[in-house]
């Protein structure tokens, strides 16, 4: 993969105690604790990662770790998440404008247009969806037209939510075959902003630990996750219901609930990092279960994802053993990010 000690995996023995979490088959799960790095580490190039690097990602990790003490990133977090229920709120006519249908709703507004694993449309979820480098990442009227989801144009609320919009100007890149420098040069980055509506809109929540979010695996290289906030009426309040929030399934088919700090980052492996690696890294699958009981009414969820991913023209060269998506890829195939990603698109979006 071509990265230093900050990505590269070593043998290390298990991770995840084997008496802290519970089979699939069942409905209860153990929570546990993220991996953590502090933010000071991350910018030492001489401090050896690799160990919390394996723990984390590894075979025998959870899928997911997380980053602390990020100069600033407090407010900036509970000021983009407050945004959301406030976006969710705002007239039909004006988020209808926000709508792109190009991009299958992969730029502006979406809500009630993707498929959850059961087949079903997802109502209980509304996204904002923009690149967070580039507001127009090409001119290029053909690659608009072949990959729309990632070379369309951000969609912003100027005039109704002016202060949504924040894009990154001139990012330097270097060339090189590493991961690292495949999602620096990359121009494909895309910001999530997601708002879980109160289970009683829309469909009904259920028992289900997916009741709020399916089981599905993100298929960029790597996701940042902020903590989300839980609020009822706009105001900001604790999770009524320890069982709700973020789960994950683990290589040894094991469900865990994840905690990390509220002001932590946390990054989980998508599958084409998997693709990268070779096999080494593994996708994490995971889901969301809404709060249940009578202080759950009305509660609403807001968080945020950013997808970061290879370009739409890089190259990627699939292992003799696909594990995701088997029904889509062939063994040992070669398709670009773009190609593979709009594939992948077409199971959870109706084309335009």
């Amino acid at each position: 993969m071509g990265i230093r000690s900050h990505a590269d995996l070593l043998s290390i023995p298990a991770t995840v105690p084997q008496n802290a979490v519970v089979s699939l088959h069942t409905t209860i799960a153990m929570s546990l604790s993220t991996v953590s790095i502090p933010f000071s580490h991350l910018q030492d190039k001489d401090y050896d990662l690799s160990l919390k690097i394996e723990q984390g990602f590894g075979p025998d990790g959870l899928g997911i770790l997380s980053v602390t003490d990020v100069p600033g990133y407090s407010s900036l977090r509970r000021n983009l998440l407050h945004l959301a229920p406030k976006l969710a709120n705002l007239p039909k006519e004006v988020k209808d404008d926000l709508e792109d249908p190009n991009s299958r709703y992969n730029f502006g507004w979406s809500h009630g247009k993707e498929k959850l694993e059961s087949g079903k449309l997802d109502l209980l979820k509304g996204s904002f969806y923009a690149n967070p480098i580039l507001d127009t990442p090409t001119t290029d009227k053909s690659l608009i037209q072949r990959y729309p989801s990632y070379c369309g144009s951000n969609v912003w609320p100027r005039s109704t939510l002016p202060e949504l919009e924040l894009v990154s100007k001139g990012i330097k890149v270097h060339k090189d075959e590493g991961l690292e420098s495949i999602l620096k040069r990359s121009r494909c980055h895309k910001g999530r902003l997601l708002y879980y509506f109160p289970a009683q809109q829309g469909i009904p929540g259920d028992n289900s630990m997916s009741s709020w979010c399916g089981w599905h695996t993100d298929n960029g290289s790597l996701t940042g996750l902020t903590c989300a906030i839980f609020t009822r009426d706009g105001e900001e309040i604790p999770c009524p219901d320890s069982a709700a929030g973020l789960y994950i399934r683990t290589r040894n088919d094991q469900i865990v609930k994840v905690v990390y700090g509220v002001d932590n980052i946390a990054y989980q492996i998508g599958e084409t990092a998997e693709i990268l690696s070779g096999g080494i890294l593994r996708a994490t699958p995971h889901c969301v279960q809404a709060p249940k009981g009578k202080e759950s009414s009305g509660v609403e969820r807001s968080t945020f994802a950013l997808f970061m991913q290879p370009d739409w023209d890089e190259k990627l060269s699939f292992p003799e053993e696909v594990h995701i998506h088997k029904e889509l890829i062939p063994s040992n195939a070669s398709l670009t990010y773009g190609e593979y990603s709009e594939m992948v698109l077409g199971k959870y979006y109706d084309k335009k």
